[in-house]
């Protein structure tokens, strides 16, 4: 009985402390009218040079900080920034600037139509034109990607380590071989025989527009370990950023769905790169996530400078359904950066 009055007790301490949080009023300086994006809001078209000619993608700057910007990097790939939104609840507080960003083929930035673009080299290439535009550098430049953008965040690390200052991996195993053994062996067996027989039986006759398709796999699995509350309960920049994913950039490059990956991710595998990430890195893994939590701890102990926040009762929307403690740790880490 002690003992469950003691968890009763830390878990409402740590809501409070994140209400707290939320609640506190950023610095004066946090507010740059002075700013040149200020005019649009903290919004920016950046130019992106591409194999393929000249783009542009949307961002928007949130606040003002010198020694702490981060770049949020959202998933699909395909999706769109808006699901990123409960940051709007908990950064302001702590006066750290973000920034938004809808990646090309993704959101409000444009949409070309060749799929040689589709790869993660050229992502990649794209993140470090962002960066230079809105000339952020290695005294304040932190990445924080989740899912698919966990991906991105890894790979820009490798190539261009010298312009960051942290890195944050949100709910993205290093692997995907690994990502795919975890859902074949871990996730599949607690799904409905039939049901998982009929989500592969459309998968494997090219049917995966079939409503049947979404409609079994909803709520078999991603109300399980996508976002533990019934889809009609999602909130708004969910079901938005869902509704507007380019369906064709995500299948090519991750397969039809959350239930493993088979596009041109299929072999992709960092985990042994991970000794070379040497700034501060927080993983971010969730209990009931996709990707399996034991696997991105020991991601963290791979990284020299890595840190582990677990969250108990998060699946791969973590900054959703366990909100408090995702918060409360992710700011930690930022903060404690300075």
């Amino acid at each position: 009985m002690k003992r469950l009055v003691m968890a009763i007790l830390a878990v409402l301490t740590s809501l409070f402390a994140t209400d707290a949080l939320a609640r506190q009023a950023p610095p004066a300086s946090y507010y740059d009218l002075k700013a040149p994006d200020a005019w649009s809001g903290g919004v920016k078209m950046v130019d992106i040079d591409t194999p393929k000619g000249k783009f542009r993608v949307w961002t928007k700057r949130v606040g003002s900080n010198p020694k702490l910007k981060v770049l949020l990097l959202h998933g699909g790939p395909g999706a769109t920034h808006d699901y990123f939104e409960p940051f709007d609840s908990y950064f302001p507080a702590q006066g750290i600037e973000y920034i938004y960003y809808d990646q090309l083929g993704s959101g409000r930035s444009d949409k070309p139509t060749d799929t040689s673009l589709w790869t993660i080299d050229r992502f990649v290439d794209e993140v470090e034109q962002v960066r230079k535009a809105l000339d952020l550098g290695p005294e304040n430049f932190c990445v924080l990607g989740h899912s698919w953008g966990g991906v991105l965040a890894i790979e820009y690390a490798l190539k261009h380590q010298a312009n960051l200052k942290c890195v944050v991996i949100s709910n993205m195993m290093a692997s995907i071989p690994a990502y795919n053994d975890y859902a074949t062996k871990v996730l599949m067996p607690q799904m409905d025989p039939a049901q998982l027989a009929k989500v592969k039986a459309l998968e494997a006759a090219g049917k995966t527009s079939d409503p049947d398709y979404m409609g079994t796999l909803i709520p078999m699995h991603y109300e399980k370990h996508i976002l533990r509350r019934p889809a009609d309960q999602w909130p708004e920049p969910v079901t938005h950023s869902f509704a507007q994913l380019n369906g064709e950039l995500y299948t090519l490059i991750q397969g039809p769905s959350e239930l493993g990956a088979s596009g041109l991710l299929l072999n992709w595998d960092r985990f042994a790169d991970l000794k070379r990430i040497t700034v501060p890195t927080l993983v971010i893994g969730a209990r009931y996530d996709t990707m399996d939590p034991a696997y991105m701890e020991k991601m963290s102990k791979e990284l020299p400078k890595g840190r582990y926040l677990y969250m108990a009762n998060g699946s791969h929307m973590s900054m959703y359904d366990d909100q408090a403690a995702y918060f409360t740790g992710l700011t930690a880490f930022l903060k404690g950066l300075n």
